[in-house]
């Protein structure tokens, strides 16, 4: 395993980050694919094992029961010191609002909540999961600065936003002596780069890490065509995601599994290794140990200039989607 250090921070974080979205009871209308915890710990534990110290979850995966699990495992199965935990919250509720809840409070009660579940006194990333449009910026950076202030985070990071959104924010938070964003997890992999028109600009200027999210884009990545599972099967999000533009993305697909029949390797360890040329680390979900330990051979495959370019030679523009789209 390959380690980097994140952005400006004193974070050294294993190339590949575990994500633990998968993990959790599912129920309530949430995602039917997750695995139960027995589960859950062993690909924590494989990944611990295969050098992995990078776990990401949030307070909405499976209502707290992703952050609960990953809080188990960590506790059998490592040194607190030895991981580092990045967590998100979401922006407040309607009725949080109506309530008269500010942003800084919603902050804290989340953060605690996370620290609850996660059963820690602190995590090394808390990621503001996607922009709060009722909430004042300076409220949103005042309640984060306050966290980190308070011990309960060492570092701040975001996700779903625009590159005008980090901008403004850093900006801010210099002003007024805040705590910066030294990270975004935004939507990025090789049948999505729309990150790279401004986003990835910002971030190699500013020294902000990249840690994107469906860097398999939820499996088309890492599937032969043709080739299916329970997850492209159930997972609607995905869908919602990459259904339209299929038929464009194909001709990309075809050629990561053309790579990896010449490397002698799996289409997740050519779809990863192209992605670690362009980010930090990025953030892998798991729901077998096959997967993780898949992942994590991508971290020794090192692909040609040439071959990198064959990969994004097909690329297309892409509309937004999902979060993103939402808020444009």
């Amino acid at each position: 395993m390959d380690y980097i250090k994140l952005g400006t921070s004193q974070l050294n974080v294993s190339r590949i980050c575990l994500g633990c979205m998968g993990f959790g009871q599912a129920g309530n209308g949430q995602h039917s694919w997750t695995v139960d915890e027995a589960h859950s710990r062993e690909i924590i534990k494989r990944a611990l094992e295969l050098g992995v110290n990078f776990f990401d979850t949030a307070i909405a995966y499976q209502n707290g029961t992703s952050e609960q699990y990953l809080a188990g495992a960590i506790k059998n199965f490592a040194k607190r010191d030895d991981v580092v935990i990045a967590t998100k919250f979401l922006p407040r509720l309607a009725q949080e609002i109506e309530q008269g809840i500010t942003p800084q409070k919603h902050i804290e009660s989340s953060i605690n909540e996370s620290l609850k579940n996660l059963s820690t006194d602190y995590v090394d990333l808390y990621i503001y999961h996607m922009w709060d449009y009722s909430a004042e910026l300076y409220d949103i950076m005042e309640g984060l600065n306050n966290i980190v202030k308070a011990g309960k985070a060492r570092y701040i990071g975001i996700s779903n936003c625009f590159a005008y959104q980090l901008a403004k924010a850093n900006a801010l938070a210099e002003r007024y002596s805040f705590e910066k964003f030294i990270s975004v997890q935004g939507h990025y992999n090789l049948i999505f780069r729309e990150e790279e028109r401004e986003m990835a600009r910002l971030c190699h200027e500013d020294n902000i890490a990249m840690t994107p999210y469906s860097a398999l884009a939820g499996g088309r990545l890492s599937k032969m065509p043709g080739e299916t599972s329970k997850r492209l099967r159930e997972d609607s999000y995905a869908k919602l995601k990459y259904d339209s533009t299929a038929e464009q993305d194909s001709e990309i697909i075809s050629r990561v599994y053309e790579l990896a029949c010449k490397h002698n390797a799996s289409m997740t360890e050519i779809s990863l290794s192209w992605l670690m040329t362009k980010v930090a680390s990025p953030v892998v979900g798991a729901t077998k140990i096959s997967h993780i330990e898949g992942a994590v051979k991508a971290v020794d495959l090192k692909l040609s200039d040439d071959e990198i370019k064959y990969l994004e030679e097909p690329y297309v523009p892409h509309q937004l989607v999902g979060v993103m789209a939402q808020n444009n």
